[in-house]
């Protein structure tokens, strides 16, 4: 006899793209197995309350504030270029390829006598954020033109475009292209957001927020290990010292009441200079695990 399908569905949206994997590879160490299929863009998912749909990053506040879809995960600055009226329940630090958050700049050749926004007055400028770039423009009192760029903004200046405001992480692609960057106007991380009406919704809000509790624990163990150990009771309080412990280590006596079991969850790259100093000390059984999620 087949179960019957839940009462009450989340439809989330997932961002497709550049944010697609890291997105995807935070909801696993969340707890969620997703099966994407290269010709759908219905996701399946192993919770039977959750309705997942991939959609472009620049499109899915639009989708949020319209309601038809309850959430989504998508950048602060689709949020703005779209001037979606949403409700921001997290902000995520993480991006496409680091922890950097991503910012949208305004680029130049390098030898381009554009120095600032007041040398745009009167300019072309190409970008995927005319929204963005128009606010950017009217706050520094500059009128220039902007036009869309359905993509590789790159290649178009200056044979094209005087100036072009594109989206980066590192610069490294821009210097590669010989361009230079004159200013920031935005810096933006992934955010989950809700419609109005699901926020107001008991039960998706809850079930909002037990996911934005499990994703934000996945991101919060990303460079954290455990480390536990057999510790000599005499030197427990020099171990403790040792500890970079973002709270106080758990502490357990053992059979033997000379010795103590000691646990703790430290930053990874803290570990190796630490091992050696806690052996020398006279730590037995050291163990370092891996963690998927770190609730505060």
């Amino acid at each position: 006899m087949e179960s019957e399908p839940p009462k009450n569905i989340l439809r989330l949206g997932l961002p497709s793209g550049s944010l697609q994997e890291p997105t995807l590879e935070l909801f696993k160490r969340a707890g969620f197995n997703i099966v994407v299929s290269s010709r759908s863009y219905r996701p399946a998912v192993d919770d039977p309350e959750l309705e997942l749909r991939l959609l472009r990053a620049q499109e899915m506040g639009r989708y949020v504030d319209h309601g038809f879809l309850d959430c989504g995960i998508t950048g602060k600055d689709w949020i703005e270029e779209n001037k979606a009226v949403v409700e921001v329940l997290a902000e995520f630090n993480y991006s496409r390829a680091t922890k950097q958050p991503t910012r949208w700049v305004l680029v130049v050749p390098e030898n381009s006598p554009i120095q600032s926004v007041k040398d745009l007055e009167g300019k072309r400028i190409a970008t995927e954020a005319v929204g963005l770039t128009q606010e950017y423009l009217k706050k520094n009192g500059v009128k220039a033109e902007v036009e869309f760029s359905w993509g590789a903004t790159e290649v178009k200046v200056p044979e094209l475009v005087d100036a072009i405001v594109d989206i980066t992480e590192t610069g490294s692609s821009l210097r590669a292209n010989k361009l230079r960057i004159v200013d920031t106007l935005t810096v933006s991380y992934p955010q989950f957001v809700s419609s109005k009406a699901a926020y107001q919704d008991e039960w998706k809000r809850k079930k909002m927020e037990t996911l934005v509790m499990l994703l934000r624990g996945a991101l919060e163990a990303r460079e954290k290990v455990g480390l536990k150990m057999n510790v000599p009771a005499s030197v427990l309080a020099e171990v403790l010292k040792v500890l970079p412990s973002e709270r106080s280590p758990t502490i357990s006596q053992l059979a033997n009441t000379d010795w103590v079991a000691v646990e703790t969850v430290i930053a990874e790259t803290v570990v190796r200079e630490i091992i050696p100093q806690l052996k020398s000390l006279g730590a037995e059984g050291i163990v370092e695990y891996p963690l998927n999620k770190v609730i505060p």
